[in-house]
């Protein structure tokens, strides 16, 4: 399968669709998650075009892993999680359900069960503070 350039996170990262951002530079746009599996549920989405991790360039790889881990530590500050799960689907069978190449960082909760992937789609203004809140600890 090939990499479709008119997938939403493509969007998002030419500004043609809006989102409520952590982060970016010229690697990568950290945002969040609209569907949360928790509080604080945050994307590291790769600038470069690629379908998941299976066709992604080692360097893009190499270049967003240091990324996803300085992400991980501010969600972890901002939200006082008890823990952080790092997941990334690869193909529809996996449960990816966006063609672009993206890397879920979600906060955990003691005692809290997480949501389904892709469940519901969460109120804009706390996810607009969380953003805030993430962005300020890095």
């Amino acid at each position: 399968m090939s990499y479709d350039p008119s997938n939403i996170f493509a969007k998002i990262l030419r500004g043609e669709i809006p989102a409520h951002k952590v982060f970016e530079d010229d690697t990568a746009l950290v945002m969040m998650d609209i569907f949360p599996q928790s509080r604080g549920h945050t994307l590291v989405i790769p600038k470069v075009a690629s379908r998941n991790l299976l066709d992604a360039d080692p360097a893009t790889l190499s270049a967003v892993i240091p990324l996803v881990q300085k992400i991980a530590k501010a969600v972890m500050a901002a939200t006082k999680a008890d823990g952080i799960r790092i997941v990334q689907f690869n193909e529809a069978p996996a449960g990816q359900t966006v063609f672009h190449l993206h890397i879920h960082v979600i906060p955990v909760y003691e005692g809290v069960s997480m949501g389904a992937h892709g469940g519901g789609q969460a109120d804009n203004a706390e996810l607009a503070t969380l953003a805030k809140a993430i962005a300020a600890q890095l």
